[in-house]
């Protein structure tokens, strides 16, 4: 028999993405349908959105949706089940999903992510004619006040799963808000949705959900610590038989060389012959050496302190002494913008970098470049290491959450047996990252053991295949095995 999950997001590729958490909501539905669970997924209509949707129908009504009427629509786009939020008031506006065209957060972001929860609600109670489901699966703190939505409100609820796609996000907003969000008084209490004084959405899918999963095994534990779990620690401690650890995976149909229309030659693990036009076109494309002779690092990431690019930035000067070149595609915090902008303009022809987001670049870059790095202080699961195992760049990541379940470091232990699938480094600090690019310059030298490395990557599963059969057993197990 079939399960109906509600997926709640703020975002969802190819429709609107700002990070993995988009890749994730996209991919997820169409792995889960082998396993017998239809998802439908509930999210903003920012203009965006609105603009891409194409042909939806309008499926319930509201009245006033925290300052202004609203529609529900459903529709379909690349597979994917939907039901948008039509409402102007909160969501068509130029910028982003969560902050305008400055980079500083809308200020009624409460209003517009409580407004995704309450409607959640509302879909989970039957209000859009669609089957209620038996599972409503909310994604990280966005997504959160629906759990106190559902549990305050009178008569039987379904089963909710929160996710955490990064504990950091948290969604804490003053309580004086309490009453224009439609909270009960009762629930500013420490067993309802009050977080350090004010209203935490966040905190709210963490009390209330019947489980809580999290994007992998290690980051999994890394949460129930103070450091890791950033406040939120002692709620998941005490809820740790509730917490587990999911991979994320990669859509393989997307993210796939022999196949990806954005790349200039296509190839596959048998025949890499055409990885020498993608690397060709990236050096190019970045103003580094196109002729292949030196290694290119790659860099495809969010610019901050968490993704640990302050550190890459003062390793540099290691990655030119090597004989290599970088080339970078990010945006972030503009002091790292500026300063990569600079070290580009500093050594041109060895370090290029492009500031913004390209999904075509992107995939020039797992592509083309030789190693990719992720140097993360702390990184929940990480897509950017599954595409680059799937596109024959070699990983070379922190020894963090879920890079540490998901690269096999090359040392002697892994190199011998040949099961080696990147580089891995500890601590999180400029000389262990600095080693790192030494050992991987080290073995980029030695073409044999590269090549193993590089074959390995490409054979390891980074599909949503296990993934999604462990959701599925999550929620049977949660409904009743049905």
């Amino acid at each position: 028999m079939s399960l109906n999950v509600l997926a709640v997001a703020s975002e969802i590729y190819p429709l609107i993405k700002t990070g993995g958490l988009a890749d994730v909501a996209g991919a997820l539905p169409a792995a889960l349908k082998p396993h017998g669970v239809e998802t439908t997924t509930l999210l903003p209509g920012y203009r965006q959105v609105m603009q891409k949707l194409g042909a939806a129908e309008p499926v319930a009504e509201f009245g006033d949706l925290f300052g202004g009427r609203a529609r529900l629509l459903a529709g379909e786009h690349a597979g994917l089940d939907l039901l948008v939020i039509d409402a102007p008031h909160l969501y068509d506006r130029a910028g982003g999903p969560y902050s305008g065209p400055d980079g500083t957060d809308w200020p009624d972001n409460a209003y517009r992510f409580a407004a995704l929860g309450r409607v959640a609600a509302e879909v989970a109670r039957g209000a859009a004619g669609h089957p209620i489901p038996q599972v409503v699966h909310m994604h990280d703190w966005q997504a959160g006040l629906a759990a106190a939505y559902l549990t305050y409100a009178p008569g039987p609820r379904p089963k909710m799963v929160a996710t955490i796609h990064n504990i950091a996000f948290q969604g804490w907003f003053p309580p004086t808000l309490r009453g224009a969000l439609g909270l009960p008084d009762h629930a500013m209490d420490m067993d309802g949705v009050e977080y350090y004084g004010g209203v935490g959405f966040l905190k709210s899918a963490l009390y209330f959900a019947d489980r809580i999963t999290t994007v992998s095994p290690t980051y999994a534990s890394e949460i129930l610590e103070p450091d890791g779990g950033i406040g939120l620690d002692g709620l998941l401690s005490a809820r740790a038989a509730d917490v587990s650890g999911v991979l994320n995976g990669v859509d393989t149909e997307v993210w796939n060389p022999a196949t990806d229309p954005r790349l200039p030659a296509r190839y596959s693990a048998a025949d890499l012959s055409g990885r020498r036009d993608t690397r060709r076109a990236l050096a190019e494309r970045f103003g580094l050496d196109p002729h292949g002779t030196r290694l290119i690092f790659g860099v495809v990431s969010r610019l901050s302190s968490q993704k640990g690019l302050d550190l890459l930035a003062e390793a540099v000067p290691t990655i030119l002494e090597l004989g290599a070149d970088l080339a970078l595609i990010g945006s972030g915090e503009g002091w790292l913008e500026e300063r990569f902008s600079a070290l580009s303009q500093r050594h041109p022809g060895r370090v290029g970098c492009f500031i913004g987001y390209d999904e075509d670049l992107a995939h020039l870059m797992q592509a083309g470049a030789d190693a990719i790095l992720v140097p993360s202080r702390f990184e929940p699961c990480g897509l950017t290491q599954l595409c680059a195992l799937r596109y024959g760049a070699v990983p070379v990541v922190a020894r963090v959450g879920g890079l540490a379940d998901t690269v096999i470091d090359a040392n002697p232990a892994a190199l011998g047996p040949g099961v080696a699938t990147g580089v891995q480094f500890s601590p999180v600090c400029q000389s262990a990252l600095e080693t790192a690019l030494r050992r991987t310059a080290a073995l980029w030298a030695d073409k044999a053991a590269w090549a193993r490395i590089q074959q390995n990557g490409m054979a390891a599963d980074v599909s949503w295949n296990a993934s999604a059969g462990a959701y599925a057993a999550l929620y049977r197990e949660l409904v009743g095995n049905i």
